[in-house]
């Protein structure tokens, strides 16, 4: 019976021909495996995954394989992009039980979903053999099975409810403990900082995103000259190694090597969406035109290569193409040769470190940018040349579900990134994004995880959900002077609030009332993606700042109470909420422009204010003709802050045009200084 036929997942879609008698992640999987007296395998991975992709073939489309588990287990199948509170409690217990995880993640289990086994990507033959000897266990050792996961769920339930205790107890000053922890984390970093080749640790490399953008944070308010150098150091060496792809733009998921040679060819999303904002920052902050030009094509590389017809962007790229990891990123030589003229293949060779031996498998090399070429118009020539003949080769498959999350902050990145490059496509494509996010992902008040060609998914949005749509609205209303996106933004924060939160400022992974697993995650520490926890508390501070509410400020600061906690442990897992420490402790700075979106005047103030302004700033785009009596939300700054007040954006509020000038005004939780009206004298301002 093909149950995954109508699945908004690709991922599940992959598998929806198999011979195995998938099930996707329901209560009645559970009461089969319970009539049947069977256990459960769940098996977790996502689309661009190259080792599920491996096991799918050598085990779930293998006919002797497919009868096997038939046979003798209930098969589930998650996409962990749907279901991340899924994958995060059972990729808990596969660490706890082994000591290591990733992904296709292998789990058995009790038909009450208490975890017995857990693994990643098996090859066939062990994997058979390891289905008949689980089902033996279960025939023959079934009390010593069921006790052993009950005492596994039971400790993974305690572990999680004490590591959140733990964390929260955090005593003293909010502020002193956020300043405390910035400066702890800079030279924390600096021990795990490569100096030779940039980033952290050793192979494999990730890009740390969220750790970027806070030493970039702390750098502007401080100048501490080691964030910025190992800021500059990392980004550099991203940008100009293999993991970046120097023809279409936008970076893999990650580095095989310390060298940011070789990546690991899937794309996704979140990242390119994240260091987008921090190129664009690195940018702002230092005038680096590498940085700017990896921003710009970041965004378009979204553009051209993940945006769906239905205006969202799709999670991902897959690594593979024609059955082989890196086949349409990689080159010989000849082919060089082949495309371009021999003396051009030779540049090209040269320019992009393609040799004879190669870099990766097989002869072939992933393409490189170690310096700029002397002859810079040959080189963008041939650039254009090699990627025009690229876009002939089979291309990888895109998964083209529409992630909240990830929407959230591809439209936060988008937004600033169009408006500070000029690119009104940027913004427009944001405004789209958002629009859809609106209308298709957000019913009843809440809000779906998942769509795909404009159908909702059945996954409840979790925690992170929220926290990156609330902001990407929130700068989108910067951007656009739209305040409806406040709005919206602040409805999120509600259900955040109210659904997520622990009760003692904390929050967890998913709402009260979503399904109840074996224990409800709540892990503040970011991952590949920023944590929900850190990230709400950026959306929240915004709000506050954007509404003059007490009330989010304060919120958002409970919230943050972990992170002294986690960057003392592990700075690397604590840069957002780091990055939203430093906004707190620079304010943020609030930037209110007011005047007529058509005067070259309110565009260049628009302009400067994101410019000047340190990372993490508020801005407030408004015609001037709020009326004077309007105040912010509640009852002034100590107010509720109550989403959807008919003040449109409080912080514009009452600030008008200076003599029908357009005008700024710059301010600090909703105390502003005389307002100004040219460039020079808004940066003057910014720079106090």
């Amino acid at each position: 019976m093909n149950r995954l036929k109508d699945s908004t997942s690709p991922y599940l879609l992959q598998h929806a021909d198999n011979p195995v008698d998938w099930w996707p992640w329901c209560d009645e999987a559970f009461a089969e495996a319970a009539e049947r007296d069977v256990p459960v395998l769940l098996s977790v991975g996502y689309a661009a995954c190259h080792w599920c992709h491996v096991m799918a073939h050598e085990s779930f489309e293998d006919a002797q394989t497919a009868a096997l588990l038939n046979e003798h287990v209930v098969a589930i199948k998650v996409d962990r992009e749907e279901r991340p509170d899924v994958d995060a409690v059972y990729m808990t217990a596969t660490q706890a039980m082994t000591g290591q995880g990733g992904w296709p993640m292998t789990v058995f289990m009790t038909p009450d979903k208490e975890p017995f086994f857990c693994g990643t990507y098996f090859p066939r033959d062990y994997f058979q053999q390891l289905v008949l000897n689980v089902s033996r266990a279960w025939r023959t050792q079934r009390d010593g099975l069921t006790d052993q996961a009950k005492h596994v769920a039971a400790a993974l339930a305690e572990n999680a409810s004490a590591t959140a205790r733990a964390l929260r107890a955090q005593p003293g000053d909010t502020e002193l403990g956020f300043r405390q922890a910035a400066e702890a984390a800079v030279p924390a970093l600096e021990r795990d900082y490569d100096m030779a080749d940039g980033g952290f640790g050793g192979a494999p490399k990730f890009p740390p995103s969220m750790v970027l953008e806070f030493l970039l944070r702390y750098h502007q308010r401080t100048g501490d000259p080691d964030a910025l150098r190992m800021a500059e150091g990392t980004c550099e060496a991203m940008a100009r190694g293999g993991m970046y792809d120097q023809l279409g733009g936008g970076f893999a998921r990650y580095s095989v090597d310390a060298r940011w040679v070789v990546p690991h060819f899937e794309k996704m999303l979140y990242d390119n969406a994240l260091l987008a904002r921090v190129y664009l920052n690195l940018w702002r902050l230092s005038g680096s035109e590498l940085a700017r030009r990896v921003a710009e094509e970041t965004c378009a590389w979204m553009l051209h290569e993940l945006r769906t017809p239905d205006s969202g962007f799709a999670a991902s790229l897959d690594a593979d193409s024609e059955g082989e990891e890196g086949k349409f990123y990689v080159w010989r030589p000849a082919e060089l040769d082949a495309i371009l003229r021999p003396d051009d293949g030779e540049f090209a060779a040269r320019a992009f470190g393609v040799t004879e031996t190669g870099t990766f498998e097989h002869g072939t090399s992933v393409l490189q940018r170690r310096a700029e070429p002397a002859d810079a118009d040959r080189f963008a020539r041939v650039r254009r040349e090699l990627l025009a003949a690229r876009d002939g080769r089979a291309r990888p498959a895109r998964d083209d579900k529409v992630v909240a999350a990830w929407n959230g902050l591809a439209i936060a990145a988008l937004a600033e990134c169009g408006l500070l490059l000029g690119r009104r496509d940027f913004i427009m494509a944001a405004r789209d994004a958002a629009s859809l996010l609106a209308e298709v992902h957000v019913a009843g008040g809440r809000l779906a995880r998942t769509s795909r060609d404009g159908t909702a998914g059945t996954s409840a949005g979790a925690l992170e959900d929220y926290a990156c749509v609330a902001e990407g609205f929130l700068t989108l209303s910067g951007v656009t002077g739209e305040a409806h996106w406040m709005t919206l933004a602040g409805q999120l924060l509600e259900v955040a609030l109210g659904s997520f939160g622990d009760g003692q400022g904390g929050f967890f992974d998913t709402a009260a009332d979503d399904e109840q697993l074996i224990f409800r995650p709540a892990d503040p520490a970011d991952n590949a993606t920023p944590s929900g926890t850190f990230s709400v508390a950026g959306a929240l501070l915004r709000y506050s700042a954007l509404a003059g509410s007490a009330r989010h400020r304060e919120a958002a600061g409970a919230a943050l109470r972990v992170l002294p906690g986690i960057a003392a442990r592990y700075p690397r897992a604590a840069g957002m909420g780091l990055a939203v420490a430093e906004a707190w402790l620079a304010g943020p700075p609030e930037i209110a422009v007011v005047g007529s979106p058509q005067d070259e005047r309110t565009r260049a103030l628009h302009e400067t204010a994101l410019h000047a302004a340190p990372p993490g700033a508020v801005l407030a785009l408004g015609d001037g003709t709020v009326p004077a009596g309007s105040g912010p939300a509640g009852s002034g700054p100590a107010g509720s802050g109550a989403a959807g007040s008919e003040a449109g954006v409080p912080l514009l509020a009452g600030r008008g045009l200076v003599n029908g000038a357009p005008a700024a005004y710059v301010c600090r939780q909703f105390t502003c200084q005389a307002p100004v009206t040219t460039p020079e004298q808004l940066r003057a301002a910014l720079a106090t």
